[in-house]
């Protein structure tokens, strides 16, 4: 099982090291075997990963039901997320782990985590502290929207 950052005291309180720089799950290739899970067998047996091993979380505010972005979690993250009660993301392009609010400040404070009915997504509802998009924006879909035709 993969450990969890070391605590380290800070102005009284024990926090969290920061992750970023902890190594990625190493990449499943060719005929052999995938890591052990440090998720629960029975989390582990029904998540459908992608050809990375990721996969989509769906970050929602708890209380207001609004949806607030996307990440993608392997199971370390999820593990981590599940165990300390903030969420960590895998970055796809800097291919490692990311503690949202660990640079900005904008913390993301869990709630609950669901798997939906097929095993390929996540619902992490939490209550988020600031904007949770990188850009600055309270959701990653403020002024995104596009054109429709309404059914």
């Amino acid at each position: 099982m993969s450990e969890l950052p070391a605590p380290v005291q800070a102005a009284g309180s024990a926090v969290f090291q920061s992750v970023e720089s902890m190594p990625p799950s190493p990449a499943v290739s060719g005929p052999a075997a995938p890591p052990a899970s440090p998720l629960p067998e029975a989390v582990a047996a029904a998540l459908k990963r992608d050809g990375a091993g990721l996969v989509a979380a769906v970050v929602q505010q708890y209380d207001s039901n609004e949806v607030l972005m996307l990440g993608w979690m392997d199971d370390e993250a999820l593990y981590r997320t599940m165990t300390t009660g903030r969420v960590t993301f895998y970055s796809r392009s800097r291919q490692e782990y990311w503690r949202k609010g660990d640079t900005s400040g904008h913390v993301q404070w869990v709630k609950s985590v669901a798997m939906d009915c097929d095993g390929d997504a996540l619902l992490v509802r939490v209550d988020q502290v600031g904007a949770a998009c990188h850009t600055g924006t309270r959701t990653c879909f403020d002024g995104r929207a596009l054109d429709v035709v309404e059914g």
